[in-house]
């Protein structure tokens, strides 16, 4: 199969410097790899976006640098991308040996229909998105499928030991890892049910009735104040 072909200039902008370049939406980069002297690099911003899309990690890339007649196997590395506006700032390419094999992650891709999800009877989970795997360049796969039909109950599980790959790749993860399963679906927590106060029965006459008893010497003392006044009026 043809491989992609991406042409990239060499780069002398370095450090700081090369924030000057992301506003004219040029992508720095680097190439690196065993045996090589590594090498600073620029390219067209949606050029990469395009080559990335048909190759992602996995795929190999003819990287082509300037004028050069002998173009270089490479596949895209670390990517460094902006926390805020999820822009790429900066891009590895590693040039690798045909003849020997190397490691990539590369994503799963469910695939199928899993009869136990349908009806709202379980929820399909992946709690593994993508695994590494081992193999020579031009042999490693694009994505990894897994089929998901075989999903009926609620805790049926696909391992990564179910995946299907061919003789000349190995999958690194741990065989008993979980790829995807079907589990139940969440229970709705129940409201609380209002709680009535107790009726109280005759407090209120009760509180009502109640006076309170009047002060000691209270009386006496309005009896001598009026036997005063009455002096007084004589």
């Amino acid at each position: 199969m043809a491989r992609t072909k991406l042409v990239v200039d060499k780069r002398t902008i370095t450090g700081r410097k090369v924030k000057a370049l992301r506003r004219e939406n040029i992508l720095p980069a680097n190439l690196y790899g065993q045996g090589i002297k590594s090498q600073a690099l620029q390219l067209g911003y949606q050029d990469f976006l395009a080559i990335f899309e048909k190759t992602g990690e996995s795929g190999l890339i003819d990287l082509v640098i300037g004028k050069a007649k002998s173009p270089r196997p490479v596949l895209v590395g670390d990517i460094q991308v902006d926390p805020v506006t999820d822009k790429i700032l900066h891009v590895d390419f590693r040039q690798v040996d045909l003849a020997k094999k190397t490691v990539v992650s590369v994503p799963i891709k469910l695939v199928g229909e899993a009869p136990g999800a349908e009806g709202g009877e379980g929820i399909l989970i992946q709690p593994l998105l993508e695994v590494e795997v081992e193999a020579l360049p031009e042999e490693l796969p694009d994505h990894l499928e897994a089929d998901v039909s075989s999903l009926k109950a609620i805790s049926d599980v696909i391992r990564v030991a179910d995946l299907k790959v061919n003789e000349a790749v190995v999958i690194m993860a741990d065989k008993e890892e979980v790829v995807a399963k079907l589990e139940a679906p969440a229970e709705e927590e129940a409201e609380p049910a209002p709680v009535e106060e107790p009726e109280v029965i005759g407090k209120e006459g009760e509180e009502e009735g109640k006076k309170e008893p009047p002060e000691k010497g209270k009386p006496e003392e309005k009896a001598e104040e009026e036997k005063s006044g009455e002096g007084k009026q004589e």
